[in-house]
């Protein structure tokens, strides 16, 4: 991949949230997988595990419980994004987040370059929707779920957001 079209996947990257229900290959998963394991992390922990979903009955349990996961209905797979709160080493204990989120932009900038759609719908710190996902998915409680992407083919046309402003940027210093 050249400069200009791993810039395009990162520019054209967009939250699709309608799906064809078109399975999704176990060897697309794996990809999106990989993508968010060569993610940075700090000390290198990698405090992250991953909750890969493509049975209908646990998806669709999601999207009913999920308020902002409506779309699981319709998408072929989802992947959880979870912290192990156990491999937090000497780092400050709120850095698997970071490093989780990390892994999760990796797996959506890697869906877009695969032709997929997906979409980060948060659960981490929504003590509520913390406790349904480890209720539905039966994680142990060092194991805190920070997102649900849910992913698969793009039904319908999306496009990306143009997010650039300047001024948003300050050069050197703060005025």
């Amino acid at each position: 991949m050249d400069k200009k079209q791993f810039l395009s996947t990162i520019l054209n990257r967009k939250s699709v949230r309608s799906f064809t229900g078109k399975p999704l290959g176990q060897d697309d998963m794996e990809l999106l997988l990989r993508a968010g394991m060569a993610a940075p992390s700090a000390h290198n922990l990698q405090p992250w595990k991953f909750i890969a979903i493509v049975d209908r009955q646990i998806l669709n349990s999601l999207a009913e419980k999920l308020p902002y996961a409506k779309m699981l209905f319709e998408a072929p797979a989802a992947i959880v994004v979870c912290g192990d709160l156990t491999k937090t080493g000497s780092s400050p204990k709120d850095y698997w987040v970071q490093d989780c989120s990390a892994a999760s932009e990796n797996i959506l900038l890697a869906a877009e370059a695969l032709g997929l759609g997906a979409v980060w719908t948060g659960v981490y710190p929504r003590a509520e929707r913390v406790e349904t996902v480890q209720g539905i998915l039966n994680l142990p409680s060092e194991i805190v779920p920070l997102n649900v992407i849910p992913v698969g083919t793009p039904k319908g046309e999306h496009q990306a957001k143009d997010k650039f402003k300047s001024e948003n940027i300050q050069w050197n210093r703060w005025p």
